[in-house]
């Protein structure tokens, strides 16, 4: 008895004398290893995890403190992701990265009465750009109604400025996700005279014949999609199947990886789409990840997605989370911040060229400036297109801005309704 006595009056004193626990930094990653949107949920976590597990082994963690990812399968469906939010919140959860559209508007209400914040990168609830209504929810650095002008715009560019008369065609997951473009490119169509077709696809997308006969019957101009996952594949293996000109189809930065094209083989020569950061892995940051993460053996998952476009989102996703927090100990003075801290920081952030360029990611992707009013970034993207041979991604155009006359009248809109239903108050200083 009094062996035991003195044992467990050491392991006391070991306990004090180590002193409090170390704070940490806690980020949940709310990802999808399994299910039929597999092949762009792997890719993404494996970027997310990589950038994170680089700031430890390289940087000791952001000033100091070490990251703690905490990685919740949601099969990206909305009940699960709910579950892994409420499951993961009591563990310190600065920021939730949704990735998925219909998990990201169940979590604004809870998110914002929890006092978390939400970053749905290019994704989710477009009019959560207005920072006066949505105080926890940020998008940056574009949204779906962005991504929709700056596709529209650059058609435009590619027919020499006129669009009257012409057939766009969307061919959208029938989803929050692939209707949440839907009311711009109705406006863009009053405003530039083509036509709208409208062809949803349901979950999970394997089936499709009936549309690409549809489009085959009715020979849009152009096809834009707004898929995801496995619907991608399908829907460029019909496009090849029907012949329908590659270089007239266009997707969201979300129906824009190697996984998608790569399935068709030489029949997805050409495609294009959207996005708002750079392919490939020619950056300066993979030299250091080859250093502190791959040749330590700590990459994510299978270690085969450096270098590819939703690995390369991950990095840009996790980059803006460890620049946020960043902000947010300098704003308050601390290393050991709360989400509250966290929020101000994703609020304050301001990562410029320079600052990509110290980060290793120079020309990578869009330079972010918040400020309370606007939540949603610059609204910038680039087209790339697929090159078969090669099995390579390649940037076609420069920067293209999004049609912000339309846009902001939109986001106007709809955070206003929501204010109006929710009884919200406008915040920021006018």
């Amino acid at each position: 008895m009094k062996i035991a006595k003195l044992a467990a009056a050491a392991a006391l004193a070991l306990t004090i004398g180590a002193g409090p626990a170390a704070a940490e930094l806690v980020f949940p990653s709310l990802s999808y290893r399994t299910g039929p949107y597999a092949p762009n949920g792997i890719p993404f976590a494996d970027g997310y995890a990589d950038y994170f597990t680089l700031i430890n082994e390289r940087d000791g963690g952001v000033e100091g403190t070490r990251i703690n990812l905490i990685e919740c399968e949601t099969g990206y469906n909305t009940e699960k992701g709910v579950e892994c939010y409420e499951s993961t919140k009591g563990e310190g959860a600065l920021v939730y990265q949704p990735l998925s559209t219909g998990i990201t508007y169940q979590l604004i209400p809870k998110a914002t009465a929890d006092g978390i914040p939400i970053h749905s990168m290019g994704y989710g609830r477009t009019s959560a750009a207005n920072g006066k209504v949505f105080s926890n929810v940020f998008n940056y650095p574009g949204t779906y109604w962005d991504a929709a002008s700056i596709i529209v715009k650059y058609v435009s560019s590619e027919e020499g400025g006129d669009l009257n008369g012409k057939k766009i065609a969307l061919v959208y997951h029938n989803s929050a996700y692939g209707k949440e473009p839907i009311r711009t490119l109705e406006k863009l169509a009053e405003k530039h005279g083509y036509e709208l077709m409208l062809l949803p696809v349901d979950h999970p997308g394997q089936e499709q014949k009936s549309t690409w006969l549809q489009i085959r019957r009715d020979r849009p101009d152009y096809v834009v999609m707004w898929g995801w996952g496995v619907m991608n594949q399908v829907a460029i293996q019909e496009a090849a199947n029907i012949r329908f000109p590659m270089d007239h189809f266009i997707g969201v930065w979300w129906s824009a990886s190697e996984n998608d094209v790569m399935p068709a083989g030489a029949g997805a020569d050409g495609y294009k789409a959207i996005t708002f950061h750079g392919v490939g892995d020619d950056f300066p940051i993979y030299d250091d990840l080859k250093t502190h993460v791959y040749d330590k053996g700590k990459a994510a998952g299978a270690g085969d997605q450096h270098g590819t476009v939703l690995y390369n989102r991950g990095i840009v996703a996790a980059m803006w989370a460890v620049e946020a927090a960043r902000k947010a100990m300098e704003i308050h003075d601390t290393k050991d911040i709360t989400p509250a801290m966290m929020r101000d920081g994703m609020e304050a952030l301001d990562v410029d060229e320079a600052r990509l360029e110290e980060l290793g990611l120079p020309e990578f992707t869009v330079p972010v400036k918040v400020s309370c009013e606007a939540h949603g970034g610059p609204g910038l993207g680039m087209i790339q297109q697929w090159d078969a041979d090669a099995k390579k991604w390649n940037i076609i155009t420069g920067m293209i801005e999004a049609d912000r006359e339309v846009v902001d009248a939109l986001i106007m809109e709809d955070s206003e309704a929501y204010a109006k239903e929710n009884n919200l108050e406008m915040r920021c200083a006018s």
